[in-house]
């Protein structure tokens, strides 16, 4: 039969739901804190205590020095009794000694002590535990049950009430109630280490819930078969996901959708009837704009990448048209911006008809105006008609259409031809910019979700990069209106990133040309260049093209040792002394692989005063 300790043991560790081994550990502790209290034993002096789980037999273990005559049998010990413990131990050696003082032997104010100790160590184990429990749950979704509701802050149990979550103001669903007792999912969006306890942040008008939840009702998305691409939401109004099938045969749409909508529905249920448009991820960009402002039809999609302005996609829709594609307060078309990540105008045929027939006499016009000439007859014709109140035809607006097409395709083509000098120097700042930033999105960065969704519309480390150096005032329109914080952020992050030094320093090639006509001077004897895999093609052309000798790089060394193979062993030990002396400047370029920050790339060392302008290496 089991003793009152042992129950008393596994009843704690069962309640507080902890390691057995974590309360063994609290208990000695306790025992150690009463033994000083009861002593007044030194800080000093080193005490363990033992306790066997089984038995609960507890003993204690006090650091002495071994004395000829004990005056203070507190801290001192005779040798025969030390030799018992340590039988090699000899005078004024410090050792470990078992006290017979047991827990009946603690007075009040130490049994208050170790009871304290208990309660605190216990406490505070059960915050880690609830801490590391949490933190793996970041970014899923939970039940939990309304606590109390104060000020438009609702908190919630989890975990059975072990734990209790915040519900901001910001994070909850418009024009949703709360009343203690409800249950709901949240969204785990952080967990915070505090000295009271983990403070658990959810949310359930986060994108990434509207993502949990797809996962959850869709088993096509949760084995990988269908791949969510992007979500834009307005919680509580209306939501956007791009979807595409990563395996044949699947439709992504009608699969998130279910049969007779039951998937979906349970999703909007779920979010308090918020509407959900589930659209087709296509890689044409023009076509994925026009199915991301579905419900309405698009009639045609103009793209234009502005270096400075950004990306713009103009949208001609027919008039009946109009305001579906704009949205009730153009919530339709912010939704499709965010999902895109391009800027979108939205304007109806007639809208751009007038705007066509009113810039004719530009001299920009003059090509339109001479292949078009009965086109922009038969356009001005229906456009009177149309002024003057009388119906229109569906093939007369075929013909509008038609013509606002030919326009745009023709406005477009002219600005790309006046912004050819701006992409060019923009061209030859990117050249300077390792290329391995530009395979990183923008989602990989270590940044808060408000500042990536932000940066969507750049995509990738790269671009964050050349807008740093090119034009920084796009990146403050894009964050708002805490740009500056938000600014130090992005820079913070991307000082995180490891990439590799793509192409060496060719004055480095240039130095080892000469010393390789030296060489070849003094011994008369051609020498064979091991080219390693290492140096990229561009810089052996370029080194190529300067009339420069290309050195190889060892495989097994990088970039350490240039290897020199030559028929004269004393030629080849004369090369080896001259390249060691190379060694300290290429370390500085050494690729260091870190797999846990980046797959992508390595780390370059960096000179700690490094700002923002130096990413590009040379410029």
């Amino acid at each position: 039969m089991k003793n009152e300790f042992e129950l008393a043991f596994n009843e704690i560790a069962e309640a507080r739901t902890l390691d057995r081994k974590v309360v063994l550990d609290a208990l000695q502790t306790a025992l150690v804190s009463a033994y000083r209290k009861d002593t007044n034993a030194s800080a000093a002096q080193n005490i363990e205590a033992k306790i066997d789980p089984n038995t609960g037999r507890a003993r204690l273990f006090v650091e002495k020095e071994v004395v000829d005559d004990v005056l203070n049998p507190l801290t001192e010990v005779t040798l025969e009794e030390a030799r018992f413990y340590e039988p090699e131990c000899q005078y004024g050696d410090v050792v470990m000694v078992q006290v017979e003082r047991t827990t009946k032997n603690f007075g009040r104010i130490a049994a208050q002590t170790a009871k304290q100790v208990i309660l605190q160590k216990i406490r505070e184990a059960e915050r880690k535990a609830l801490f590391e429990e949490f933190k793996e749950k970041e970014g899923d979704i939970v039940s939990a049950s309304v606590q109390s509701v104060s000020g438009g802050k609702v908190t919630v149990n989890l975990n059975n009430g072990r734990a209790e979550g915040t519900l901001a103001k910001s994070q909850q669903i418009p024009r949703e109630n709360y009343k203690p007792g409800d249950k709901i999912r949240v969204y785990i969006q952080e967990v915070k280490e505090l000295s009271r306890g983990p403070e658990i942040v959810v949310s359930r008008s986060h994108r990434n819930m509207l993502r949990r939840l797809l996962e959850f009702e869709v088993p096509e998305i949760y084995n990988g078969s269908i791949e969510i691409k992007n979500i834009a939401r307005e919680a509580g109004g209306r939501s956007k996901v791009a979807v595409v099938a990563l395996q044949e045969g699947i439709d992504p749409v009608g699969a998130c959708v279910g049969m007779r909508g039951i998937r979906i529905q349970n999703i909007v249920k779920e979010l308090h009837d918020e509407k959900i448009d589930v659209i087709e991820w296509v890689s044409n960009q023009e076509d994925f704009i026009a199915k991301a402002l579905s419900p309405a039809r698009v009639k045609g999609v103009y793209l234009e990448d502005d270096p400075d302005i950004g990306r713009t996609a103009s949208v001609i829709v027919q008039d009946d048209q109009l305001s579906l594609a704009i949205g009730r307060e153009g919530q339709n078309a912010r939704l499709a911006a965010k999902l895109t990540g391009w800027r979108i105008d939205i304007k109806s045929v007639s809208e751009a008809v007038n705007t066509a027939l009113e810039q004719l006499h530009v001299g920009a016009m003059a090509a339109i105006r001479e292949r078009h000439e009965t086109l922009i007859a038969e356009v001005r014709r229906i456009m009177d008609k149309k002024n003057a109140g009388l119906a229109v035809m569906p093939e007369e607006y075929t013909t509008l259409a038609s013509f606002a097409d030919i326009v745009e395709r023709h406005l477009v083509g002219l600005r790309n031809e006046a912004r050819k000098a701006r992409l060019a120097e923009i061209n030859a700042v990117r050249q300077t910019l390792p290329r391995r930033a530009f395979e990183i999105p923008v989602t990989r960065l270590d940044l808060p979700d408000s500042i990536i969704e932000a940066l969507q519309p750049l995509e990738n480390a790269g671009e964050i990069m050349l807008r740093f150096l090119i034009d920084e005032n796009r990146l403050r329109r894009l964050l708002g209106n805490q740009s500056d914080t938000a600014l130090m952020q992005v820079q913070a992050a991307l000082d995180k990133i490891v990439y590799v030094d793509e192409e060496p320093d060719l004055d480095d090639f240039e130095d080892f040309s000469k010393e390789l006509a030296v060489g070849e001077a003094e011994d008369g004897e051609e020498s064979e260049y091991v080219l390693g895999d290492e140096i990229e093609t561009g810089v052996a052309a370029k080194a190529a093209a300067a009339g420069r000798a290309v050195p190889a790089l060892d495989d097994e060394e990088e970039i350490d040792v240039l290897e020199v193979i030559e028929e004269d062993d004393g030629v080849k030990d004369k090369k080896r002394e001259k390249d060691k002396k190379k060694k300290s400047k290429a370390r500085r370029q050494q690729p260091g692989f870190d797999e846990e920050l980046d797959p992508f790339g390595a780390k370059r060392a960096r000179k700690g005063g490094r700002k923002r302008e130096d990413w590009g290496g040379r410029r």
